[in-house]
Order: structure tokens, then sequence, then C-alpha cells
């Protein structure tokens, strides 16, 4: 239901943007968020967005960097990453559920994940 894509290979100091389609339900009335995991680490949060589109918020460490917004007429969501440092190299998931919240288990509905690998 959550399909994520854009990630890929870049230069550190280079930017990506990564999409969130959702398909078969809408979630327009769901918080979205970004999480990413890197190899030997649990699952954090980077960032999400309420379902109006003008709350937002973000993990200290991409502050400043990272961008989310959403279409809700098109039932997406973006994060576009910005000033890209080698440590944001992981598979970012987005993710939907009814509350905000930063942990990932407080999620319901989960995309496949996408790589972002950063090279110094």
């Amino acid at each position: 239901q959550l399909q994520a894509s854009g990630g890929g290979l870049v230069q550190a100091g280079g930017s990506l943007r990564l999409s969130c389609a959702a398909s078969g339900r809408s979630f327009s009335t769901y918080v979205m968020g970004w999480f990413r995991q890197a190899p030997g680490k649990e699952r954090e949060f980077v960032a999400a967005i309420r379902a109006s589109g003008y709350s937002t918020y973000y993990a200290d460490s991409v502050k400043g960097r990272f961008t989310i917004s959403r279409d809700i007429a098109k039932n997406t969501v973006n994060l576009q990453m910005n000033s890209l440092k080698p440590e944001d190299t992981a598979v970012y998931y987005c993710a939907a559920d009814r509350n905000l919240a930063t942990r990932a288990r407080e999620y319901d509905y989960w995309g496949q994940g996408t790589q972002v690998t950063v090279s110094s």
C-alpha cells in the first residue's frame, strides 16, 4: 500500500528526493513518516508530517537539511534530502499512522524501503 522510491548513490553534499506513493487506500487523514535503518542499527525516525501538511517534525540529525512534504491529492509524501552525509546511508522507509509518533513500532503501515548510499 506504500511504495517508496527515489533512493540511489550520491556523493557527500549531494541531494536526493524520495517519494512514497500510497495505493489501495487514502492516507489523507494519516500522519506520514520517514524512517531509516542502517546495517546493524535500529530503525530510527527521520521526519513526519501531519495530515494537514502544515506541521512537520524532524530528527535533530537531519533538521535543516531534509524537508518532508505531502501532496494529498496525489496521495504521496516526499522527502527532499540536501547536504547529504555518509552517515545518512541507510534504507529509508515511509510509514503511516493515525497519530503522530517518532517510534517505529507506533506506525501501522510501512513501505518496502529504498536504499540511500552517500559516498565520502
